[in-house]
């Protein structure tokens, strides 16, 4: 184990240590399978993004469209993320990944009109909800003490996919046409569903089935919801991680805001990998020797405030690269995402993580999608795509300001003392 100064862990090293996170057969496995499905995922948001826009020539068309991606986990992560908790977790993961690889599969037939699409697109996310909470919850159980290592894995793999995705999207897109890379998509799910099935082994449900506790979908949202939002710590952190409904908007319009500053088709990529590239750096640098968990904890106030704060400067209508640098700035601190996610996880009790953690999926899903829908609408209203990005930026500043606030009454100290000591 790479250790630093003072006996501190240095992640950077650790990660890929023969002690790490990729000495576990099960991770190796359920990494492999999220990386290759998020590049697909990226590709398959680049080409509905183009053929809707392509075909309406609408900003709000084609941010509402991209908005479906994000949407529907609202309801899938509030009653079908208890799943994760009440049947065996690799059940859950399979099972979704084979019902999205058919769907996407059949997103992919050219005949299929928009509002068809735009329908198999809801169902396709639905799945998401339940798939995400049973892969976070398991991760605990894989890695054991190895977890928060491995939960910055699949972050920062997270952002590394969306910058592939994102970055060769344009160029795959106008090779292979929006319907093969729709199918390529669908492909990627079903390669999961193989890698979990075969190299992820099967545990128990977490949750035991006693008669009268926690059966009902009802009952399990409920009790979940009290969990959250009876302490501090677990509210606060959704708060800080709900923040990216603010600066998700410059996302949603990187196509009309190429377009307003006169870059082609292909700039789309490179705005869109520009956020998750800052991001992977910011993560690798937070895993540092000489930051600390108590460091790491007490930066998330601050680091919230800085990912909003550039896209502020969007209101002077910046140029291609100007605007690359700022999204690349507010990746960088949107990194502190990675230890408030993990710091969640930790923090939920095993047998409520699976609900706990859909909850707070889903509503960062739903904001995300809210926020795209409204930024699309505005940049229909003002004809400044530029100019609504940067009043997104305005106001996600504002709101972190509180959130930061919050996060400091919950006592990071604390919270490092309890985290050291689980």
């Amino acid at each position: 184990m790479a250790m630093g100064r003072r006996g501190e862990i240095d992640h950077g090293a650790y990660l890929t240590s023969r002690g790490g996170p990729f000495s576990v057969d099960e991770f190796r496995a359920l990494w492999m399978a999220y990386a290759q499905s998020i590049i697909g995922d990226q590709l398959a948001r680049v080409a509905l993004a183009i053929l809707v826009f392509d075909r309406t020539g609408s900003s709000a068309w084609t941010a509402a469209t991209y908005a479906l991606t994000y949407l529907p986990a609202l309801l899938s992560g509030v009653l079908f993320s208890g799943l994760a908790d009440r049947f065996p977790r690799r059940t859950v993961m399979v099972s979704a990944d084979l019902v999205r690889a058919a769907l996407v599969m059949l997103m992919a037939v050219p005949a299929v009109p928009l509002p068809v699409l735009a329908a198999i697109l809801v169902l396709v996310e639905l799945a998401e909800g339940p798939f995400g909470a049973a892969q976070g919850a398991m991760l605990p159980s894989v890695l054991g003490t190895r977890y928060e290592h491995g939960q910055r894995i699949m972050l920062m793999t997270f952002q590394a996919g969306q910058v592939v995705g994102f970055g060769v999207g344009g160029a795959l897109v106008a090779w292979l046409g929006p319907h093969k890379s729709l199918a390529v998509n669908g492909l990627t799910f079903a390669i999961s569903a193989a890698l979990i099935t075969t190299r992820v082994r099967h545990r128990p449900a977490a949750q035991h089935k006693t008669p009268g506790q926690g059966m009902s979908p009802i009952a399990q949202v409920r009790d979940a919801s009290r969990l959250i939002w009876t302490d501090t710590r677990l509210r606060s952190l959704i708060g800080l991680g709900w923040l990216a409904g603010f600066t998700i908007v410059a996302e949603g319009l990187a196509v009309p805001f190429a377009t307003e500053v006169g870059a082609g088709a292909a700039a789309v990529g490179i705005l869109l990998a520009a956020k998750p590239a800052g991001t992977v750096l910011g993560a690798y640098l937070l895993g540092r020797s000489w930051i600390g968990l108590q460091r790491r904890l007490n930066s998330l106030g601050p680091l919230a405030v800085g990912t909003s704060l550039p896209l502020a400067l969007y209101l002077s209508t910046p140029s291609l690269t100007a605007a690359v640098v700022l999204l690349t700035l507010s990746g960088l601190c949107a990194a502190y995402q990675v230890t408030a996610g993990a710091t969640f996880v930790k923090l939920a009790p095993d047998s409520q993580r699976g609900q706990a953690l859909g909850l707070a999926r889903s509503g960062l899903t739903a904001v995300q999608g809210v926020g795209i829908a409204l930024g699309g609408l505005a940049a229909e209203w003002s004809g400044t795509p530029a100019g609504t990005i940067g009043a997104a930026g305005v106001a996600g500043t504002l709101c972190a300001t509180v959130a930061a606030l919050a996060w400091s009454r919950a006592n990071p100290r604390q919270v490092a003392e309890t985290l050291a000591n689980a």
